[in-house]
């Protein structure tokens, strides 16, 4: 399926060549600590789309840095031959905040490589998939097939808040007729996958009150409940006894056909020996179609600090993964209801809307998709690529499905189950980075194929 004009060795040597200067690249752009979260440094943000730009500049592109109230993104353009398609290219170069650095092995932004995998902060989420595209780009030089438009996010790690005026104010430039969104994973190392759903996301606070003030444990314990102890028990109330999601009013349809051993399961999440998994059906169905309902954090005195004394009011974080086909305002009503109806012992429940982001379901059929799997075949040296949902929740591709309603979406992705993104010690595979790369210029190769033959 490869346009006739890039023969599938051509290419694997032309990536071959590649390689070292798009790691050294990748490790120069891991060094940049751009987090757009609150409170850290932003400017550091601006060197990494500066840094991404001249990436971009050197391929040969129109770039620019563009923002609409938020952080830098970066946008490169390269018009498309005579009758070709063009291609839409994202990822995102902001990352997320380290954590606790004592559980870190190395520094969190000073790359290292240990036994065939690069660590550090980015390196898989999302830079590599910076580096794909670069990749790609330069394996073809002056002789890019198709056209091509990237955009190089700033800001999806802190929930892509300026994305969809950026995209409405800049939508000629990104108009395209297949996108490539490289911030998914792979099935497993030496198995691609392509994503076709994604789960959706509500977070929000919930606070219960039952004093004006805190008061004598001892005085007053036995006769009036404290806060904490209520919003225990309301928390409880969101799960059943198997551990399924008890809210009612949610999509909760399953469907996954993927086998998820349990063995790998436990073994990839780091579950302590003797937990029992929760939830019933599939195992990819709990994590991939099935809503999920996690307590992030809670508002409390700390142990060490606790005086003997009645809490008055507690607070937790909820975060609310939604079932593919669900809506996110559908979804936050029916928890605050859920919450609200079931107050403990007529407890005061204050519910508090955070961020939301919407579900989203991939059709993968047609000649785009078919030229998407013959390159992971190639580049995967025969093995068939896997469809696959995330559990996590990419809020914009809904945003690019209403946008550009005639485009291919294709999410593809440089990580795989060990890769750790978020976590401490994040990684890449460098073995499995080369088959993304050499994946990609495949594809666009075939792209540029598929419209030939039409």
């Amino acid at each position: 399926m490869t346009s006739p004009s890039f023969t599938e060795a051509a290419l694997r040597a032309a990536i071959e060549r590649e390689m070292p200067g798009v790691r050294a690249d990748l490790e120069r752009l891991v060094r940049i600590p751009g987090i757009a979260f609150d409170g850290f440094d932003h400017s550091q943000v601006e060197r990494s789309a500066e840094a991404v730009a001249e990436l971009l500049r050197g391929c040969d592109l129109d770039v620019r840095i563009v923002r609409s109230g938020g952080q830098p993104a970066v946008i490169g353009r390269r018009p498309a031959p005579p009758g070709a398609p063009t291609v839409l290219l994202y990822a995102h170069h902001d990352v997320q905040p380290t954590g606790d650095p004592t559980l870190w092995e190395s520094e969190p932004f000073e790359p290292v490589e240990r036994d065939g995998r690069l660590y550090g902060r980015g390196a898989a989420d999302d830079k590599a998939g910076v580096l794909a595209h670069v990749a790609a780009l330069r394996a073809f030089g002056d002789a890019l097939p198709v056209g091509v438009a990237l955009f190089i996010e700033g800001e999806e790690e802190f929930g892509s808040e300026s994305l969809d005026r950026l995209l409405a104010e800049y939508r000629e430039e990104l108009a395209c007729d297949v996108i490539v969104i490289a911030d998914s994973g792979n099935w497993d190392i030496g198995v691609p996958a392509l994503t076709t759903s994604l789960r959706g996301l509500v977070n929000c606070f919930v606070e219960v009150r039952t004093l004006d003030h805190a008061v004598h444990s001892g005085m007053f314990g036995g006769a009036v409940p404290d806060a904490l102890t209520a919003l225990a028990r309301l928390l409880a109330t969101l799960h059943d006894e198997a551990g399924n999601v008890a809210v009612a009013g949610l999509v909760g349809p399953g469907g996954a056909v993927v086998d998820y051993p349990e063995d790998r399961l436990r073994h990839e999440a780091g579950v302590v020996d003797g937990v029992s998994l929760i939830g019933t059906g599939r195992l990819t169905e709990r994590i991939w179609t099935k809503p999920a309902l996690a307590v992030l954090g809670i508002d409390a005195p700390p142990t060490n600090a606790a005086p003997n004394a009645l809490v008055p009011a507690a607070k937790a974080k909820l975060s609310l993964r939604l079932a593919p086909g669900d809506d996110p305002k559908r979804a936050y009503a029916a928890l605050r209801e859920h919450l609200v109806k079931h107050a403990p012992w007529g407890a005061a429940v204050t519910v508090t809307f955070e961020s939301d982001g919407a579900p989203c379901v991939i059709d993968s059929t047609g000649p785009m998709y078919d030229a998407a799997r013959a390159a992971f075949r190639t580049a995967w040296d025969g093995v068939e690529p896997v469809e696959i949902g995330v559990g996590g929740s990419i809020p914009f591709i809904a945003t690019f499905q209403e946008m550009f309603p005639a485009a291919a979406i294709l999410v593809t992705g440089v990580e795989d189950p060990y890769a750790q993104a978020h976590g401490p010690n994040e990684s890449l595979h460098l073995g499995e980075f080369a088959r993304v790369c050499l994946a990609e210029a495949l594809l666009l190769a075939n792209v540029a194929g598929v419209a030939a033959d039409r």
